[in-house]
């Protein structure tokens, strides 16, 4: 087990073996909690990687699921260690998505959909500054800054020469036509898309107005790849107060299926690329 892991996949990593192990003792997250005189929710939020786990708790649940291999233990504990570990994104403070932010620096490839807003990895300084802006108005400008920092650091991924994030991105065409921050930054924001555009690892495709009702109508999503056939597809959906990730096969399989359709109904490449232009070309007049 490599420790160059980042600690969210670790912990994800980690959560999944120990639900393994609950679940070839036919034991039930309820059960296992009243061994432990812990809450249920602390357990549920173990296995799926949602909360940073101590060697101590490994130890526990390995002792409740009567584990005599003593090397596996080990290896469950070396997880638990590295999962604590800090990611890069930790140094900026606390992050609301740091969750998210620590699956999109390890995942292989993300398919998102946008329906109001050029996406993050997309976007350039000013837009993400005005879009934070407007979306929080009562954030301080330190805080906003960070958070603009934290952004502009994950798109360094997509342009990463030993391991790019191959990022598929089907856009509104709404997310084209809403001024943020003003004509001068919208032209700007869309000849930067037209130049990331040209990155063989970077797919963008538009989704006029005119093709109507679309999978797509329920909001924005993002469905994150990984290299590893250990770490199971997750699908992000960003909420006010909370964020949802799913990860069961069935509700992986449905959103790939509605981002297929999305993809079918968009332009072209091509087209989206002429698009994205002539909407430029209008802002700059």
């Amino acid at each position: 087990m490599t420790s160059n892991v980042n600690p969210t996949v670790r912990r994800r990593r980690l959560g999944q073996e120990l639900r393994k192990l609950r679940e070839d003792k036919h034991m039930t997250a309820e059960q296992v909690a009243e061994r432990l005189l812990v809450s249920q929710s602390k357990i549920s939020r173990l296995e799926n990687g949602r909360r940073s786990i101590s060697q101590r708790d490994v130890r526990d649940l390995c002792g409740v699921y009567e584990v005599e291999d003593q090397r596996l233990v080990e290896a469950l504990m070396e997880m638990a260690k590295d999962s604590r570990q800090q990611g890069w994104w930790h140094a900026f403070g606390d992050i609301p998505y740091s969750v998210y932010i620590g699956l999109e620096t390890d995942a292989e490839s993300l398919r998102v959909y946008e329906p109001q807003i050029i996406t993050g990895l997309l976007q350039t300084r000013a837009y993400a500054n005005a879009l934070i802006q407007g979306g929080l108005p009562e954030t301080s400008e330190a805080e906003i800054e960070k958070r603009v920092q934290v952004r502009m650091r994950r798109q360094e991924r997509i342009t990463d020469e030993k391991n790019p994030l191959r990022l598929w991105a089907v856009l509104d065409e709404a997310s084209l036509r809403r001024v943020v921050g003003g004509r001068q930054v919208m032209r700007e924001q869309l000849e930067h898309l037209t130049e990331v555009m040209r990155l063989p690892q970077v797919t963008v495709q538009v989704l006029p107005f005119d093709v109507g009702a679309h999978s797509g109508l329920n909001g924005q999503y993002a469905i994150l790849e990984f290299t590893d056939a250990a770490d199971s597809s997750v699908v992000y959906i960003e909420g006010v107060t909370s964020d949802l990730y799913l990860e069961k096969t069935l509700d992986v399989q449905k959103y790939s299926v509605m981002y297929e359709h999305l993809r079918a109904q968009a332009l072209s490449v091509e087209q989206s690329r002429q698009f994205i232009e002539d909407v430029a070309k209008g802002y700059a007049h």
